[in-house]
């Protein structure tokens, strides 16, 4: 067994390949026999390109080079594009990038390419002045009902803070000169999500929140009858079903409604013991009833559109996946109430899930490679009971395959943490090979370790396959990617555990997960690392300026003053802060207790700083102000803004140029050179670090 430091491993995994390997499937639709998938597409400067796939295994591009479907609502997007199940069947509409229309690309013709894209919405006075998402076609294929963001009033001149409401408009482009003849169904909330027709077309059901809640804290299941017996369609009746004001003990969140083929509403909750599960509706009373009730989520933060984890066949059964000891689960309803749930061996992860008669659709990740859209059969037997059968995926993963014995593979780890809570996380082991052995670090050696902070905050780490954790693993670092108390996947209870405390059980479950790791035997105390982007950068941060846990750090894109971001952020997460930090201004003190740039004297690990400059989430001007902190203390750094980058790196160059420069910087930091070409650095302080 070849024995080599740790960080200096040969890899099989260099950063062009995490551009190669960027090119995963996204969201997936199903309509008799066809399947539709998004996948982004760095190398095209993170395009998100539309594909479909039919029954005889061709697959073609929907869209022209260039035209990138993607939304700006919330900023984050998702459910940038639908297909028409009805009586336009095949027919794709989607938001484009360039001007945020939405746009219209009927079925191919005989000689199988689709027509062009046609709009169906207005142009804007101004720039992005209407945005566009989440949405369905009436069964008779002449409606679109949808999300509308509005950034402008009549006159075009900017609003104060954008408006979002469900729309109606013909699916037939004839509003694309006539603003007039887009309707708005619903509003009077801060925030809509998920408008869905019921398949007689008589219902609409959607779901709403108002400031400072967001979509995981306090939601209401809205229905109403559309009406289009009129001018212009327009919702009746309108009523909420569920939810925040309606006399339930507590709050809940609920989301992903959608109807069943023979008319019965669905939608996740977490009323019943603070777990997303999902539930019926009694339409006449709002009361939910459980289709399952198990300590495993359906679904997540709806930070985008368009999630879907459970789907309706025509047989009256609901299909439901959640996560489940680093696996997946697929469990069956069937029409008459029982349940049963289907171990999916193959898998780690499940999302975008879609029913197409006797099949299902989704994005499936994998341990060992990049996601797939994979086709699940469902098998009926004798006594009636139906199962599903994983089939050969459609859309097999694109880039690395890694040599056998090359992947490190996650390990679910708890630990304890400050205030006698347990924390979570998924360590993964430094794996690596050289010609076929395994590789070893040298005697009594112990392993760098990148502490791994996800955003959002209230995302999760998962146990997928991901190259960029397989770039730093297979060349001799451990990586653990920590679930925060926050966090989802665990309860309410978990995730409310960074109420009032962001900026204190985030960075402190942090500490604590590097903690153990040395304690076990499983990480070089001398040589931790700290990395993470957006609110993850924020914990970086705070971090790195009041503990002395970790020996160096990148931040990409974080957060560094609190009160900035809540003065400039977006309308999304304007009031985000209320419930992690407290109300602005009333608590300025705390926001001013908790900003890195409080404690910015206590930098003094070095630190890479990585930012997009067109970022309005967080602005360049978060990331200025922290490296105008470390010039002052001399303390070793660099940093690297991109231009055209928002919030997240999407362009291939970019990609390449963050990992390569954070691994050769921590080679600079914990004196060791990577193997291969390794990124010249302009450090500023250098000097200081080790020759």
């Amino acid at each position: 067994m070849p024995a080599l430091p740790y960080g200096t491993w040969p890899s099989p995994v260099d950063a062009q390949m995490l551009v190669s390997g960027g090119v995963a499937p996204r969201e997936t639709w199903a309509v008799d026999g066809v399947t539709w998938w998004s996948e982004s597409r760095p190398a095209e400067g993170g395009r998100i390109a539309l594909l479909r796939r039919d029954a005889d295994g061709t697959v073609t591009e929907v869209l022209p080079a260039g035209v990138n479907a993607r939304t700006r609502v919330h900023e984050y997007g998702g459910g940038a594009w639908w297909v028409d199940a009805g009586a336009r069947a095949g027919t794709v509409f989607l938001t484009s990038w360039a001007d945020q229309r939405l746009y219209r690309v009927d079925p191919p013709g005989a000689d199988g390419v689709h027509p062009a894209p046609v709009p169906v919405t207005p142009e804007p006075l101004t720039q992005h002045g209407f945005r566009w998402t989440d949405g369905r076609l009436t069964p008779d294929g002449a409606l679109v009902v949808c999300v509308r963001e509005r950034h402008e009033d009549a006159a075009g001149a900017p609003l104060a803070e954008a408006v979002n409401e469900v729309v109606a408009l013909p699916a037939d482009g004839s509003a694309a000169d006539d603003a007039a003849r887009v309707a708005v169904l619903a509003g009077g909330h801060d925030f809509v999500a998920a408008p869905r027709i019921s398949p007689d077309g008589a219902h609409v059901a959607w779901v709403a929140w108002d400031h400072p809640s967001m979509p995981w804290d306090a939601t209401v299941l809205c229905l109403g009858t559309l009406d289009r017996s009129g001018p212009l369609p327009a919702l009746t009746d309108v009523r909420t079903l569920a939810g925040a004001g309606l006399g339930e003990p507590g709050e809940q969140s609920l989301m992903e409604p959608d109807w069943t083929p023979d008319g019965r509403l669905l939608v996740v909750s977490d009323a019943r013991g603070g777990w997303w599960n999902l539930h019926s509706v009694d339409l006449a009373t709002g009361a939910l009833t459980p289709l399952h009730a198990d300590d495993h989520e359906v679904g997540g933060p709806a930070w985008v559109f368009g999630n879907a984890h459970h789907a309706s066949t025509p047989d009256g059964s609901v299909w439901l996946a959640y996560g489940e000891d680093g696996g997946v689960t697929l469990r069956r309803v069937a029409p008459d109430g029982s349940g049963r749930a289907h171990r999916m061996s193959s898998w780690v992860g499940l999302e975008s899930l879609r029913a197409d008669g006797d099949r299902l659709v989704a994005v499936a990740g994998f341990a060992d490679r990049g996601a797939e859209v994979v086709e699940i059969g469902l098998s009926r037997t004798a006594t009636g009971e139906v199962s599903p059968v994983e089939r050969a995926a459609l859309v097999t993963a694109q880039g690395v395959r890694l040599p056998d014995g090359a992947v490190s593979h996650a390990r679910h780890v708890s630990f304890p943490s400050r205030a006698g809570r347990t924390a979570h996380a998924w360590y993964y082991p430094p794996t690596g090979v050289a010609d076929g052995e395994p590789l070893t670090g040298v005697d009594g050696e112990r392993p760098p370790v990148v502490d791994h902070v996800h955003g959002g905050p209230t995302g999760a780490a998962r146990p997928v396959f991901d190259l960029e954790t397989q770039y730093w693993t297979s060349r001799g670092f451990a990586v653990v990617d920590v679930d925060y108390g926050g966090s989802t996947g665990y309860g309410r209870a978990y995730r409310e555990l960074l109420e009032d405390a962001w900026g204190i059980v985030d960075v402190e479950d942090c500490a604590a997960a590097v903690e153990h790791l040395v304690a076990e035997g499983l990480a070089d105390a001398g040589r931790t690392a700290i990395s993470g982007g957006s609110a993850g950068g924020y914990t970086v941060l705070l971090s790195l300026a009041t503990t002395d846990v970790f020996r160096a750090g990148a931040s990409h894109y974080g957060v560094s003053d609190l009160a900035a971001l809540a003065k400039e952020t977006h309308k999304f997460e304007s009031r985000y802060l209320d419930g992690l930090v407290g109300p602005y201004p009333e608590r300025a003190d705390v926001y001013e207790a908790r900003s890195p740039l409080t404690h910015a004297k206590g930098f003094r690990a070095p630190l890479v700083v990585l930012q997009g400059l067109e970022d309005e989430v967080v602005p360049p001007a978060q990331a200025e102000a922290v490296v105008a902190a470390l010039a002052a203390n001399g303390v070793p750094h660099v940093y690297l803004p991109f231009p055209g980058e928002q919030h997240g790196f999407r362009i291939a160059e970019n990609i390449v140029t963050a990992v390569e420069s954070e691994l050769a910087f921590y080679g600079r930091v914990f004196g060791f050179r990577p193997a291969g070409e390794v990124r010249e650095l302009d450090i500023v302080f250098a000097e200081k670090l080790p020759g």
